[in-house]
């Protein structure tokens, strides 16, 4: 039985994708991290990845990890612990980024009430002013707390770039990582595995050879899941259809293009302006803005116009398609990385994997 609406997941683009990537780091000595967030870590996904030729998998939240135990991959918990789950994060994750030494004191006494030994890198902010700490001194503090904690293991030197402040991949910031990165083991007489510069933006970087030496994990989820990077732009060498809504046409009508009377704000608090094409054929889908913003939505039919859409409807102009609809067709739409997270997030759209 087929159910509607549905995402379509192509598992073998994700798999090639990933060997794609695999062998481009692998070039820069770069061993990438394998992120499942856009996809709520579906087993299904994560071992497609791992298929690629990834050995970590890495997610912001703790429930998606908890998915991936099966796969017996080793962990990464990319979004910083909160203090209330420490316990299930030294259960269900090898490693975890961190920047604050509250939590890693909390850390450590969780990791000896279970006698385990957990693995922490600590971030760094360069600039794009999300996680970790932006001063120097800051983290070279945190740094030797970590070392001297017990049942902590300080593994790794990382910074986010690009996520939310837009600040890019430079070979001058990535310089700054690597140079407080050596600092680091000097002053504690060890050596870091990881030094973690950046996630998919820091792709054109590395692929322009411009990544400095000694910058060895990247994080990679949109170029793996869509193959695209920094800008959202195509990653050489990857494909950009592993995702594709298919939603179900439940009316079709012939109505004026504006509404009748319309005085009142829309049900999410809107007021909303029309165009006036005069009658035209539109079709209601069973797909709303509770499930996807409708406005990263790109019809494959081209001659489709999103006329727009309430909580559990999306309204369609089908008037100038040469392709004929009826009740119970399908309309595709190609997404955008937002609309991936949103499709995959709701309960209501079936993930269907090829």
């Amino acid at each position: 039985m087929r159910s509607y609406p549905r995402i379509n997941i192509h598992l073998d683009t994700i798999t090639e994708n990933t060997r794609q990537m695999v062998t481009a780091c692998a070039a820069h000595g770069v061993t990438p991290a394998g992120v499942t967030k856009l996809a709520c870590a579906l087993p299904e996904v994560g071992n497609a990845i791992l298929a690629g030729g990834i050995t970590l998998l890495a997610d912001s939240r703790l429930s998606n990890l908890k998915k991936l135990q099966p796969l017996r991959a080793q962990t990464l918990l990319l979004r910083l612990p909160a203090l209330s789950e420490v316990e299930e994060v030294v259960q269900f994750a090898d490693i975890s980024l961190n920047s604050e030494r509250v939590t890693l004191q909390a850390l450590s006494e969780a990791a000896r009430a279970l006698g385990k030994r957990h693995q922490v890198i600590v971030m760094h902010d360069l600039g794009d002013l999300r996680e970790g700490g932006f001063y120097e001194e800051e983290t070279l503090s945190l740094c030797r707390e970590a070392t001297r904690l017990p049942g902590i293991e300080l593994v790794g030197l990382g910074t986010n770039l690009a996520c939310y402040g837009g600040v890019e991949p430079t070979t001058a910031n990535q310089n700054q990582l690597l140079a407080l990165a050596r600092q680091v083991e000097k002053e504690n007489g060890l050596h870091l595995s990881y030094i973690s510069g950046a996630s998919s933006a820091g792709l054109g970087l590395m692929m322009r050879h411009e990544l400095p030496a000694g910058i060895n994990q990247l994080r990679l989820g949109a170029s793996l899941l869509m193959g695209i990077g920094l800008n959202d732009d195509p990653v050489p060498h990857t494909r950009q259809d592993t995702f594709q809504l298919e939603a179900e046409i439940i009316e079709i009508k012939v109505k004026p293009s504006v509404p009748v009377n319309s005085t009142a704000l829309d049900a999410f608090g809107n007021k909303p302006e029309f165009v006036d094409r005069g009658l035209r054929r539109r079709a209601l889908c069973a797909i709303g803005k509770q499930d996807v913003d409708i406005h990263e939505l790109m019809p494959v039919d081209n001659q489709i116009i999103i006329v727009g859409g309430s909580s559990d409807h999306l309204i369609l102009d089908i008037d100038d398609c040469e392709q004929h609809y009826e009740i119970g067709s399908t309309v595709k739409f190609n997404l955008s990385y937002g609309a991936v997270l949103q499709c995959m997030t709701s309960e209501y759209v079936y993930k269907h994997m090829i």
